[in-house]
C-alpha cells in the first residue's frame, strides 16, 4: 500500500524520565519484603513510573545466578511501577529478562550515588533531541492539622505547607518543597517526582527520615547537635563524591 501524502505518523528521538532499582541480590522475595518494608505505608508514592532495572549492582555471589523476572516485574507492578527496560547482567540474566518483556538500556545513563542512596533512584535516559517536560507546579498545599503516627499526606505536583506536628510514624510528601511550622517527627519526602531543587524546611528538626530527590536519611544517622531540634533546612548537595543532603540552620 502506498501513501500520496503523509502516512499519519512521525518517528522521532525522545527522551524519556526513569527510576532505576539497582538490585543488589538475585533473590525476588528478598525484594519483595524491602518494597514492603519500605513503601507499605506509601502506596501512592508511584504512579505508573516507568522503571529501568540495573544489575549492574549485583553482588560477586549473586551475579550468574537466575532472577525470576516474571514475578519481579508483577511485584513492582503491585507499587505502582512500571518496569520497561534492563541494564547490566549476565547473557543469562539479560535473556531472562528480554523474555519477560524488558529491553535493553546498557547506554542508561544512573546518577551519582552516595551512602544516603536508597534501592530505587531517579534517573535519566541520555538526551537525544529534546528535554522532557519538567513536572507542573501550581501553588501549595497547607496541611492545618496534626498528623499523628500511621498518617500521610501527599501534595502531588504543589509543595506543601504544614502548620502543625508531623508525629513519629507519620509522612508528608511532596513533588516540591516541604515547609513544617513546627516540629518534624516523621518523615518528610521533598522533591519526590525527582525534582532536585526541593528544600525541605522546619521550625523543629527530629525527623525519622529525611529525602529529597530521592537521596535518604534516616535517623539512625543522627543530626548534628546545631541542627537537631531547632529551625532547620534540608537541600541536595551534588559534589564529585555524589549526591548528599545538607541540613543547615535556620537563622532569624
Amino acid at each position: 500500500m502506498t501513501f500520496a501524502t503523509s502516512p499519519g505518523f512521525e518517528i522521532k528521538s525522545a527522551d524519556l524520565a526513569l527510576v532505576a532499582l539497582l538490585l543488589k541480590t538475585a533473590n525476588v522475595e528478598q525484594i519483595a519484603q524491602g518494597l514492603r518494608a519500605q513503601f507499605s505505608d506509601s502506596p501512592d508514592f508511584f504512579d505508573q513510573d516507568p522503571l529501568l532495572i540495573d544489575l549492574s549492582w549485583l553482588s560477586e555471589a549473586d551475579a550468574g545466578q537466575d532472577i525470576d523476572f516474571s514475578s519481579l516485574v508483577r511485584i513492582l507492578r503491585e507499587y505502582g511501577l512500571m518496569p520497561l527496560a534492563i541494564k547490566g547482567g549476565s547473557d543469562a540474566q539479560r535473556a531472562a529478562a528480554f523474555d519477560a518483556g524488558l529491553v535493553d538500556a546498557n547506554d542508561a545513563r544512573i546518577r551519582r550515588l552516595s551512602m544516603e542512596t536508597p534501592l530505587l533512584q531517579a534517573t535519566e535516559t541520555v538526551a537525544t533531541e529534546t528535554a522532557p517536560a519538567a513536572p507542573s507546579f501550581s501553588g501549595a498545599v497547607v496541611l492545618d492539622r496534626t498528623l499523628r503516627s500511621g498518617q500521610q499526606f501527599y501534595a502531588k505536583g504543589k509543595d506543601l505547607v504544614v502548620l502543625s506536628m508531623v508525629n513519629a510514624g507519620a509522612e508528608v510528601i511532596a513533588d516540591g518543597d516541604i515547609h513544617i511550622y513546627s516540629t518534624l517527627r516523621g518523615k518528610a519526602i521533598a522533591g519526590a517526582r525527582g525534582k532536585t531543587d526541593a528544600r525541605i524546611f522546619a521550625y523543629a528538626m527530629e525527623p525519622e527520615l529525611i529525602s529529597i530527590a530521592g537521596v535518604y536519611r534516616t535517623s539512625e544517622n543522627p543530626l548534628p547537635k546545631e541542627v537537631f531540634g531547632k529551625p532547620a533546612q534540608v537541600s541536595l548537595s551534588s559534589g564529585p563524591d555524589g549526591d548528599k543532603l545538607l541540613i543547615t540552620p535556620l537563622k532569624a
